[in-house]
């Protein structure tokens, strides 16, 4: 099993030390397993003119550096492309994701946060795939007619990241 190398104690909590640039933490077994069980994530954009947006999304993670989600059938103000983060995207790729848990025991605090780039999948054969997956972990969206022209899928291309919280500290032997 792999692990977040460089974790260390920082006013009772385990922090990460990585690089600005790593994406070791992806490749940590309970890294893969928190990412994959999370129900929502926090999607952050910006447009051009750094005016922030961030909104609660539903996800799906390859297992190894990109992150998808969907632009559902649940009721928005806007269809698809005309959403503020589909906007922002469009103006600025470069988007923040963060996966958090919380518990009332703030010894089980954690949180894996995504700096990346996000485009919006063209190719057919990776918005089937990405449709799928979203689908397997949302029972939801199996009832809805999903389709490219509709509900474009956004891959999002990790390029850093930093997980937070005592889950996932250096194993000791």
């Amino acid at each position: 099993m792999a692990t977040a190398a460089g974790l260390i104690r920082a006013g009772g909590q385990f922090s990460s030390t990585m690089a600005e640039n790593s994406l070791i933490a992806l490749g940590d077994d309970r890294v893969c397993e928190f990412l994959r069980l999370a129900r929502v994530a926090h999607l952050a954009t910006a447009n051009r003119e750094a005016l922030p947006h961030n909104i609660p999304l539903c996800f799906c993670f390859d297992g190894a550096t990109r992150f998808y989600f969907v632009i559902d059938e649940k009721p928005k103000l806007r269809p698809g492309g005309g959403l503020r983060r589909m906007r922002n995207i469009a103006e600025n790729p470069r988007v923040a994701l963060v996966v958090d848990h919380y518990e009332e025991d703030w010894a089980c605090l954690a949180y894996v946060l995504v700096h990346g780039t996000a485009h919006v999948v063209e190719d057919p054969n990776e918005y089937m795939l990405g449709l799928r997956n979203l689908r397997d972990k949302y029972p939801q969206y199996r009832a809805m007619a999903l389709n490219p022209e509709r509900n474009p899928i956004v891959r999002i291309d990790a390029a850093r990241v930093h997980v937070w919280g005592e889950r996932f500290r250096p194993q000791t032997k």
